[in-house]
């Protein structure tokens, strides 16, 4: 019995799907407790502490890591919920394709951001 893939997935089976949502949701858990804890210990926020954190290389990289732990979790997502929900291919492959441009145009506009380009 084979395996079945199809080509719009993002992973190679279901389980690599499962096992990609849940490292994006760690990712995910472990940015807001590093927010949580820089609300807690920074005395005052303002736009100088915020610029503060974001200047650095780790937070830049651990926030390019979240956002495209985003994307993905949430490409993987609504990929099962239209295949699932979405019996008829054309409304199917449309929702796709615009979940597809938004998840790239958010990934895009994060980068542009937060590298300053």
């Amino acid at each position: 019995m084979g395996m079945v893939t199809t080509v719009t997935s993002l992973g190679r089976s279901g389980l690599h799907d499962w096992v990609l949502q849940r490292l994006s949701a760690v990712i995910m858990l472990a940015y807001v407790v590093y927010l949580g804890y820089f609300f807690a210990t920074t005395p005052e926020i303002t736009f100088a502490a915020w610029q503060g954190l974001f200047a650095s290389t780790f937070m830049k990289v651990f926030s390019f890591l979240t956002l495209l732990s985003v994307v993905m979790h949430a490409w993987i997502g609504l990929w099962i919920v239209s295949t699932d929900y979405m019996p008829k291919v054309s409304i199917r492959v449309a929702f796709q394709a615009i979940v597809i441009v938004i998840c790239l145009s958010l990934l895009v506009w994060g980068i542009q951001i937060l590298w300053s380009l």
